[in-house]
């Protein structure tokens, strides 16, 4: 039994919807081009690929469907040769028939054990997939850990962050050693955060090539500088052991006249001869080397302000790490070595007499170049691993989940485990089902070799004949076309076969083919499509089989259903399509309590966003009551069409809105007038469902009929609803 059919990207059905039910008859209502044609036709032909978003829940192997539409009038009217054949079971042999019963009812006890093997199974699927579900979820936290935007190891759940599933059988599927798991999440952190970004080729460091070194050694710094020897003064400046002092005071010298003030006595004792003996003293070789030791510490101080910017340089860089402490140390104390050194250079330059010695910095340029050395690898290792962007990020990767594999394994190991015990017991099912499926497929061929000799086409052709004749259709019948290959043609009036156009089908009106179709539809629903398919299990769909009909047809094609359909225990469902409110109120159960159990509902509507299945109520029905007058107030309705639409007014209105008893209203005097007897012989019927009812009324007169309806309502008080409804003042 089909228990839930879901339409999805198809047609006028945008968006998934779902019809779900448990009743055996389905009655579905819905305005032209909602998409009934479209669920009609799923169901005939399921595996077409324009359905591959559709599905269908409940059908057992044994199940078939069987689909009267469109699809259905095309794949078997439509042929050059006419209607095909048509196989039903009718007369059969006593005896083949006893063993066809007997062989049903075994493959029926197959049937019902093969049905309880499958709920074992699906209850032992079940429990499997609830447990599995709870260790889903538990996995599920690598995602929430690991997915936040600031963590540089998102990446690694790539492809996994939106499906629970995924990710699980990801880690299912990865194998690790807790030998090998010589890291830690932190330091894939660290390797995995220098991908994050603009990726681009970072450039090395050079070397510290600051040469301090020509001017720790220079040797002005060792020589005592003094002036020329050869002076006449020269005697006394040596005496005096300090020709910086002298050289020094020269600057304050300024002779005017005859004498000068001494800057260090300030007595006029300076002469212009005494003071260009002094300048004769200190001449060009001193003067040049006053100059080079000068140029010697301007030197140093550039190149001291060159190396603190380039220890600052180091400093910036990213890569720095673990030397950073290293680096602020040797920064520390270069500065104070390296002031330490311009004041020994800057006294130097003052007194170019003393011999001064420089500090070293060289080991200090040896401590630097090894840092250097240790940032240029790493940024040599990243440049490297951006050439190989995606193979780095896949090493991180199967490190990643190895590690997650490792911190999971505990509750994996559980899942496996238990997901072997279960399997084993899911096996052991399915081989009880196969078996079984083997039996009944025996057994079936055991009904097919006898049905070989039990179908009768003739008898089905003298049904559709008869019921042609019942529905009214005279002008038309079937005839045997080829007898050796079973085809049959129509044949209309007393037209000669031998004469007649091969193609007759053709001229009939919409409305005769569809009375035709659907009667072959129903001798196809009671035996088989051919005498080697076999189906104890059949669900009949029928799609608006009165669409082309005349109104004349509707009511009679509505108590075939009943009768063939369902008023029979023969099918195990049964589904019908319609957009006649009127066809759709026909096929309804009256009775609620039996409604309610066999019966249920539906609409198939459609907006903006597609077409969708809304569960209907029988009250529903009633809110149409106004389609209803709309046939009344029309004189060239067909006569059975007006009295039985009367009828439902009468009773819904009395019945369902005024709580009143229905039949108690013909017991007014006003109404037994003689000319409203046919009228109250029709009302009174003790159900307007019945088989029996206003086909052929012979004593119809529309006027009587419609002066009677109206005084019904005058005679109640409703005189106003009744203008209203018939639009007359």
């Amino acid at each position: 039994m089909l228990s839930k059919i879901t339409i999805n990207n198809v047609a006028s059905f945008k968006r998934s919807t779902t019809l779900e039910t448990d009743k055996k008859v389905n009655l579905l209502y819905g305005l032209n081009g909602v998409g009934k044609s479209t669920l009609s036709s799923f169901l005939y032909n399921p595996k077409s690929s324009r359905f591959s978003y559709c599905t269908m829940e409940g059908l057992n192997n044994d199940d078939t469907i069987l689909v009267y539409n469109q699809d259905f009038i095309r794949d078997h009217f439509y042929e050059p040769e006419g209607i095909g054949g048509i196989f039903t079971l009718s007369k059969e042999n006593k005896e083949i028939n006893e063993i066809i019963n007997k062989t049903n009812k075994e493959i029926n006890d197959l049937i019902a054990n093969k049905k309880d093997q499958i709920e074992k199974k699906k209850e032992l699927e079940a429990s499997h997939k609830k447990r599995k579900s709870d260790y889903v979820d538990k996995i599920w936290n690598i995602k929430i850990n690991y997915s936040r935007d600031e963590e540089s190891l998102n990446f690694c759940l790539d492809g996994y962050k939106k499906n629970k599933s995924s990710l699980f059988e990801k880690l299912l599927s990865t194998e690790y050693s807790a030998d090998k798991l010589d890291y830690t999440i932190d330091d894939l952190k660290k390797e995995a955060k220098f991908l994050i970004g603009d990726l681009k080729e970072k450039n090395t460091i050079q070397n510290m090539k600051i040469d301090f070194t020509s001017i720790e050694n220079s040797k002005l710094l060792s020589k005592v500088i003094l002036g020329n020897t050869d002076s006449s003064i020269s005697d006394l400046i040596d005496m005096l052991g300090n020709s910086d002092w002298v050289n020094e005071g020269i600057k304050y010298i300024q002779v005017d006249g005859d004498k000068a003030k001494c800057p260090f006595c300030q007595k006029e004792t300076i002469t212009k001869d005494f003071l260009k003996s002094i300048t004769d003293y200190f001449d060009e070789n001193y003067k040049n080397d006053k100059e080079m030791l000068s140029e010697i510490k301007n030197d140093y101080y550039k190149k001291s302000e060159i190396l603190f910017e380039y220890i600052k340089e180091i400093k910036k860089n990213e890569y720095l790490s673990d030397n950073r402490q290293k680096i602020e140390k040797i920064e520390l104390e270069l500065i104070n070595l390296i002031d330490e050194n311009k004041k020994i250079l800057t006294q130097k330059e003052k007194f170019p007499s003393n011999i001064v010695e420089l500090k070293s910095i060289n080991q200090y340029e040896y401590e630097i170049n090894e840092i250097v050395l240790d940032i240029n690898n790493k940024i040599n290792d990243y440049n490297n691993k951006i050439k190989d962007i995606n193979g780095t990020k896949e090493k991180i990767k199967d490190k990643f989940w190895e590690l997650m594999r490792g911190e999971y394994s505990s509750a994996i190991d559980s899942y496996l485990f238990e997901k072997k015990n279960s399997n084993n017991e899911i096996e052991k099912i399915e081989k009880e089902i196969s078996e079984l499926d083997m039996t009944i497929g025996k057994k079936k061929e055991i009904v097919s070799d006898n049905m070989k000799h039990t179908v009768n086409i003739d008898n089905a052709v003298e049904s559709i004949k008869k019921n042609l004749v019942d529905i009214g259709i005279t002008d038309f019948t079937i005839e045997k076309y080829s007898e050796e290959k079973a085809l049959y043609r129509l044949k209309r009036g007393n037209e000669n076969l031998e004469s007649s156009s091969s193609n007759i089908f053709q001229t009939l009106s919409e409305g005769e083919k569809m009375v035709i179709s659907f009667l072959y539809f129903i001798e196809l629903c009671k035996g088989e499509k051919n005498n080697r398919e076999i189906s104890n299990n059949k669900i009949v769909v029928i799609d608006d089989p009165i669409s082309s009909l005349s109104h004349i047809y509707v009511f009679n094609i509505g108590r075939l259903i009943h009768n063939e359909f369902l008023r029979t225990e023969t099918y195990n469902q049964i589904f019908i399509l319609t957009h006649s409110l009127y066809f759709f109120y026909e096929l309804t159960q009256m009775n609620k309590d039996r409604r309610k159990e066999s019966q249920k509902l539906f609409r198939i509507c459609k907006n903006d966003t597609g077409s969708f299945f809304v569960e209907m109520k029988y009250e529903e029905i009633q809110n149409d009551y106004q389609a209803y007058w709309s046939i009344v107030n029309d004189k060239n309705q067909p006569p059975a069409l007006i009295a039985n639409c009367m009828r439902n007014i009468l009773e819904y209105f009395f019945n369902f809105v005024e709580k009143q008893d229905f039949n108690n209203i013909f017991q007014k005097p006003e109404l037994h007038n003689v000319k409203f007897q046919s009228f109250n012989r029709y009302m009174n019927r003790e159900s307007h469902s019945k088989g029996q009812n206003i086909f052929d009324i012979k004593e119809f007169d529309y006027e009587s009929f419609r002066e009677a309806f109206k005084l019904v309502f005058e005679i109640t008080g409703y005189k106003e609803h009744y203008k209203k409804m018939s639009k007359k003042k």
